[in-house]
């Protein structure tokens, strides 16, 4: 059988198995999807792991989930309808990637966003990381519950559940959802090392123009945003 797309399967399945090299998906967690050129959509099937898929198993679906082709045995990911509800949300975004990174997937169990402003690339690359109220899986809840974030977040946590990841390309999606684990893993360990303030905000500042006018990074950015009461804070 000649598949189509070849290039961009490849490129699925390298991205698959990082994923699971770095830990980031276990068993058959996780999905990824790619925009092809024609409006038409590659996405990884249900129930497969991430450490052995294959270009020939991927499966073609058009806009409204009709299946194109697929493998004998195969079906799209039980997630499909959170990726279409991002390109139909963000037509910048031609890769969705979902994940489970340990860490970012922590945060977003105990309800804590990911907002400190202490390093640099994060504060370029992902700004604050909102946390989607949970919804069940593979429902329309879980579009729904994402859809508000996706105009001013390129990386989103999923509470009791992972994280998802949008780029105009699958190679940024997918170092998306590899920044925002560092993010969290750096976040535990200030926090573990008794928390620190933020960079002064002038400084923010400035990095947020040098991602706009000097890098020109492309995608969503929320600026400074702040979702938790700072550490130390007494409750109320």
């Amino acid at each position: 059988m000649e598949l189509n797309a070849m290039k961009e399967r490849k490129e699925i399945c390298d991205v698959c198995h990082k994923m699971w090299q770095r830990g980031i998906v276990a068993a058959n967690d996780g999905n990824v999807s790619v925009k092809l050129e024609d409006g038409t959509f590659l996405c990884t099937p249900s129930g497969v792991s991430k450490a052995v898929m294959t270009p020939e198993i991927l499966v073609h679906m058009k806009e409204d989930g009709t299946v194109i082709s697929a493998a004998e045995g195969y079906k799209p990911s039980s997630e499909m309808k959170m990726h279409f509800r991002c390109y139909k949300e963000r037509e910048d975004v031609k890769a969705v990637v979902h994940a489970h990174p340990p860490i970012a997937t922590t945060f977003a169990s105990i309800g804590r966003p990911l907002d400190g402003y202490h390093v640099m690339e994060f504060i370029v690359n992902l700004g604050a990381v909102p946390i989607a109220p949970y919804a069940k899986p593979s429902t329309d809840e879980v579009p729904d519950s994402i859809a508000p974030y996706l105009q001013e977040h390129d990386a989103i946590l999923l509470a009791h559940h992972g994280a998802l990841t949008v780029g105009d390309s699958l190679t940024r999606a997918y170092f998306r959802m590899e920044s925002l684990e560092m993010y969290a893993k750096t976040s535990l360990y200030v926090h573990l090392l008794g928390g620190a303030p933020d960079m002064p905000k002038n400084q923010i500042d400035g990095l947020m123009d040098l991602r706009q006018n000097g890098y020109k990074i492309p995608g969503r950015h929320p600026g400074y945003v702040k979702y938790n009461k700072p550490e130390g804070e007494n409750e109320t």
